[in-house]
């Protein structure tokens, strides 16, 4: 018995596994439609769309999934009914939080969004009563890479305006209009950019207790398997 048991929570595992990377194909899915959509089709004169497939690369999205968005985005008008939207809303405690979505049907979307605050001891904010809490940036990630003097300068010199390094990987902040000519230089450098996109950067960091940190982690979570949530910041430093 303990064979097919533990068969079958290996197939559960995968079936987890499966739906997960399906929903995250889907989520790039739609932010390659947007930037085809917004800017065409050509990934070589549309940066977001560059970053965007580059992105799905990484994360092993197939080349037919990538191609058929960009289709979407740039030659149906299936791709007319979705938008970008940004929420405003506040975690347990009262923390700031802005959650970014794609969605055909906007009323849907932020009623779910609503919902999943509720459960998680968070509400909805008015509009600009977060967003000013954090400042738009280019972010761009290295991997594997060790920071040396050498390697900072050459960063700086390409148009990093802040780098962050731990053992893992080394993170570069940029002006949001630099982003796509910071990552062209450092990649012209034979480093391989591992993420690059643009994110929302608390200006004023705050900490948090493990205890609330678990809350957030739970609430995330619900937040991240919303079908149509693409990213989640906080003011909160973890």
């Amino acid at each position: 018995m303990s064979g097919h048991s533990k068969w079958a929570q290996i197939k559960r595992k995968k079936a987890v596994t499966d739906a997960k990377r399906s929903k995250v194909f889907s989520k790039l899915a739609a932010v390659i439609s947007i930037a085809a959509r917004e800017r065409g089709g050509d990934p070589n004169m549309n940066p977001s769309l560059r970053m965007a497939i580059d992105k799905a690369r990484s994360l092993n999205m197939p080349m037919d999934n990538i191609e058929r968005a960009i289709s979407r985005g740039a030659g149906s008008a299936e791709a007319g009914g979705l938008e970008e939207i940004i929420l405003e809303a506040y975690g347990p405690g009262g923390k700031a939080l802005l959650v970014k979505a794609i969605t055909d049907n906007k009323n849907r979307t932020i009623a779910e969004i609503k919902h999943i605050l509720n459960e998680h001891d968070g509400k909805m904010a008015n509009a600009g009563s977060v967003k000013w809490l954090f400042e738009e940036k280019g972010k761009i990630v290295l991997e594997n890479q060790k920071l040396t003097d050498e390697l900072e300068l050459k960063l700086i010199e390409a148009g990093a305006e802040d780098i962050q390094s731990d053992e893992e990987q080394i993170t570069i902040s940029t002006k949001p209009e630099n982003l796509e000519s910071t990552k062209q230089k450092i990649s012209e450098t034979g480093l391989t950019v591992a993420e690059a996109n643009l994110t929302f950067v608390p200006k004023n960091p705050e900490k948090i207790s493990e205890a609330n940190q678990a809350a957030y982690e739970k609430l995330f979570e619900s937040l991240d398997d919303q079908q149509d949530v693409e990213e989640v910041y906080t003011t909160l430093e973890f």
